[in-house]
């Protein structure tokens, strides 16, 4: 005990307080103590290190998946004197990897005001399609439309204004991910790796604490409800986006063109996915809501919750749309979800959905690095 206690003194006269200094701090003593070696995949990977660089760092802080399970396992959590709270310390890494990584690099500050930034994008959206709407046709005021989206929005016009966007979006993101690969990366991507990521980032395994009874919320008690409305909110987003690329193939392929009938795949696949995309984010803002304040970083929560609530207000929308496609609100209700879904687009590299990515690239890394037979080099990646 008397030398973990001059190790911590060490490393907290080296310390100056940044989330960077902590977590260097409180890894050295987890890699100390090593109670919690079981749990997750973090704990594992830090045990193949001798040191923490801020790369190593960066690798740690993503593929934690902020169960607070060692929260409540930890012998030095506070009030000890040593203070050791990985979740939220690694909660404040994943912060600062967004903002460093974020594509163009300028926009990585809005990282620190999403909230804001989401609210004032859906805003200027949904005015920008209702103006949109009355100026092309006065749409907005006609009668029943019969379903006919393309009456108050070309086909044209919505793929061009929506794949500029998504497309823009997807290449900041990918460029932020391959250069925090590249920060991090160690080692060949073998089949039996990826196929082994892929299966834990889509069952979300870490989300089940690294035992399967769960996560902790509120307090030491185990629930899987997380985990489930998580599976709630991307598989729903997941069916959403197979509708979406259902009905494109009818269009561009087949020459079927929208509206499409109830029993369509693609109105199938959009209301399984919608229904997904209300319980899920209800869910999780719920738990949000209730979740311990010693469980992440706070200065977050405005993020997370502005990111769940519009994935919840994008499905909202879109199935009032389709319950009332046919009536005579059905060009204001359509302004409305395009704007929603615009908004989405806008924020999407520089908001809560990035996590998904970098969680998956450090998954990928796990499963690489646990294949590789000599460790001796982890220490100075």
């Amino acid at each position: 005990m008397q030398e973990l206690k001059s190790l911590i003194k060490e490393a907290g006269d080296l310390a100056m307080g940044t989330p960077e200094s902590e977590a260097n701090r409180m890894l050295q003593i987890c890699n100390a103590c090593r109670y919690c070696e079981g749990f997750c995949a973090v704990f594992p990977a830090m045990t193949r290190r001798i040191e923490f660089t801020p790369s190593v760092v960066n690798y740690l802080a993503n593929l934690c998946h902020n169960c607070g399970a060692c929260l409540h396992a930890c012998q030095y959590a506070p009030p000890h004197e040593f203070g050791v709270n990985i979740p939220r310390v690694m909660a404040q890494i994943r912060k600062e990897t967004y903002i460093t990584y974020a594509w163009p690099k300028s926009f990585g500050a809005l990282y620190k005001s999403n909230g804001s930034s989401v609210s004032i994008a859906v805003s200027l959206s949904i005015t920008f399609f209702l103006l949109l709407s009355a100026l092309l046709n006065d749409s907005l005021f006609l009668g029943p439309l019969e379903g006919n989206f393309y009456a108050v929005f070309s086909h044209n016009t919505m793929a061009v204004m929506f794949g500029a966007v998504f497309g823009f979006s997807l290449i900041a993101i990918a460029i932020g991910l391959v250069d925090f690969w590249k920060s991090i990366s160690a080692g060949v991507i073998s089949a039996s790796a990826a196929v082994e990521a892929t299966h834990d980032a889509l069952t979300l395994k870490y989300l089940g604490g690294g035992h399967g009874e769960g996560c902790n919320n509120e307090d030491d008690a185990f629930s899987l409800w997380r985990k489930r409305f998580h599976h709630f909110t991307f598989y729903g987003f997941m069916l959403c986006f197979a509708a979406t690329s259902v009905a494109t193939i009818y269009h561009y392929f087949f020459g079927w063109y929208a509206p499409y009938a109830l029993s369509s795949l693609p109105v199938i696949l959009g209301t399984l996915g919608g229904i997904g995309l209300l319980i899920g984010p209800a869910g999780l803002l719920y738990l949000n809501l209730q979740r311990n304040s010693a469980h992440g970083d706070a200065s977050q929560k405005p993020m997370d919750r502005a990111f769940i609530v519009l994935l919840f207000l994008i499905s909202a929308s879109g199935l009032l749309l389709l319950a009332y496609r046919d009536s005579a609100a059905m060009a204001a209700l359509l302004a409305v979800h395009l704007g929603f879904v615009m908004g989405f687009f806008l924020t999407m590299p520089y908001g809560k959905f990035a996590h998904g990515m970098y969680r998956v690239a450090a998954l990928l890394k796990n499963s690489i690095e646990k294949r590789q037979k000599s460790h001796a080099k982890f220490g100075a990646d």
